[in-house]
């Protein structure tokens, strides 16, 4: 019989924090060296516009005049010149950020994809969608596979990170040995969360209610500080879990089968030649399924993603005839792939743009989309000039209908990070007309379709591997009303 999960209304977030890239030594040094020359740089030239300003001063209180209305004017001179040196400053940490740091979006549940009116708040108009919708006849929430659940850089060696996974409570740490572990957060003991407080001794995390402490590699009770024996039975769960194109991931089964395939290592991620360049985040209140479907549904892309980039991403004004003249134009092709691949599938994708009706070859992009398993998807792009990448496309059930979705960058180190830069924000504004879309829809189990959707069963049908006899189904609970 299966597993049923009873739905949570409640605009809960997956908090993951912040770190530090772990990458090889050597790479690592090379990259600390490079920052430390920007930085270098650009404190020389606010030093030289200082030193400049300050010589003109002196010019100033070197002048021997004593009319008031010269002072009154040398004070002015003062202060304007402290104001542009003031925003000379801003100006160049701004141009540092542009051109240097990794670009980072990170939304929040209710910040894209609500209609906030009346003097509602966004918060508001999000609760009221998810308790008014309705979600319809729903697949299974949790599908079998690998997730997601922090970039390497966030975790740093000796750190544990709280995760939500799957409706479940992860502790996420990683051992003094380097290597990243996840257990269950709730310590048997009497339920103290090991990633509150907890500490990292070695390959083991300890509880920070009685001290004991527990082996990242299996779960096992290594010890109980005030105990004479540990029993053989005391464990928590370890969830299998791999670091692979610097991401950690998990992975789930109902049935607690081990892993059936291994997500793909990119050697120019492990290697260096592409470098990160920043991630988005977004959380979506749908089922699972309605994200990677899109690949398969061809039909939208020239509806829904062929105004340009300008037009925003609020789906009431993205057909504004102001902004007609910049067009995107797309041909795709979604298909299965076969044994022993048969968790993977492939799109091709060909992005073309119009300026004024004509078409601007220098911006055609070619991208292949290869999804493997439930949650993982590469888009790989090449260009003529601009380089090549892979963006990381990541779906993380947190709950049955909330989704985290990531979406970070690697890109050629001798590119100009302003180039990848702008590339994931262009997909971040395209994803997010996606997000308007999926926060208020209805899934149909048995959609009305026409030949030219013929792919949307097909990729039913793919997807429907990940589901299992006992996968978790929604158990929806209607709300009452008591007068």
């Amino acid at each position: 019989m299966a597993h049923h999960i009873r739905s949570v209304r409640c605009s809960s977030e997956l908090k993951l924090g912040r770190g530090l890239t772990k990458a090889s030594v050597r790479r690592k040094m090379d990259s600390q060296n490079m920052c430390s020359g920007k930085a270098a740089a650009l404190f020389a030239l606010g030093a030289g516009a200082s030193l400049f300003f300050r010589g003109g001063e002196e010019l100033i209180d070197q002048a021997d005049i004593q009319s008031p209305i010269w002072r009154e004017t040398c004070f002015l001179i003062r202060a304007v010149l402290c104001i542009i040196a003031g925003v000379s400053l801003l100006a160049l940490c701004w141009l540092y950020k542009l051109l240097f740091c990794p670009l980072e979006l990170l939304k929040q549940p209710d910040d894209v994809g609500y209609i906030a009116e009346d003097g509602r708040s966004r918060a508001r108009a999000a609760n009221e969608v998810r308790r008014r919708r309705k979600v319809g006849d729903l697949p299974p929430v949790y599908p079998n596979g690998w997730f997601r659940v922090l970039d390497s850089h966030l975790l740093e060696r000796g750190e544990v990170k709280n995760v939500t996974v799957v409706g479940e409570q992860v502790a996420v740490f990683r051992g003094q040995d380097g290597k990243a572990y996840v257990l269950d957060a709730y310590c048997p003991h009497l339920g103290a969360n090991l990633a509150v407080g907890g500490r990292v001794m070695g390959s083991c995390i300890e509880c920070p209610f009685h001290g004991w402490q527990f082996d990242g590699n299996n779960g096992k009770c290594v010890k109980i500080p005030y105990a004479e024996k540990v029993p053989e039975f005391a464990k928590v769960r370890s969830w299998p879990s791999c670091e692979v194109n610097r991401q950690i991931l998990v992975w789930f089964h109902c049935d607690g089968v081990e892993p059936q395939w291994t997500v793909p290592e990119l050697q120019e991620i492990t290697q260096g030649d592409w470098v990160y360049r920043g991630r988005t985040e977004h959380f979506i209140n749908a089922h699972i399924q309605e994200i990677p479907e899109n690949a398969a549904d061809i039909a939208h892309l020239n509806y829904l993603h062929t105004p340009g980039l300008v037009s925003g991403v609020d789906l009431r004004y993205t057909k504004n005839k102001t902004w007609e003249f910049l067009q995107h134009n797309w041909k795709a092709q979604w298909e299965p792939e076969s044994e022993p691949n048969k968790h993977c599938s492939k799109m091709l994708l060909k992005h073309a743009i119009t300026v004024f009706g004509r078409h601007c070859s220098l911006l055609d992009v070619n991208v292949v989309a290869r999804q493997v398993g439930p949650g993982v998807v590469f888009l790989q792009f090449e260009h003529s000039f601009l380089g090549r990448g892979v963006i990381l496309h990541c779906v993380t059930p947190v709950e049955p209908l909330l989704q985290c979705v990531s979406h970070i960058i690697f890109y050629q180190s001798n590119i100009p990070a302003l180039v990848p830069k702008f590339i994931l924000r262009a997909e971040c504004t395209q994803f997010e007309r996606d997000v308007m879309i999926w926060n208020n829809k209805k899934y149909i189990s048995k959609p009305l379709l026409v030949k030219e959707d013929s792919a949307i069963q097909k990729h039913r049908r793919w997807y429907s591997q990940f589901y299992s006899e006992n996968s978790p189904r929604l158990q929806h609970q209607r709300d009452t009303l008591d007068f």
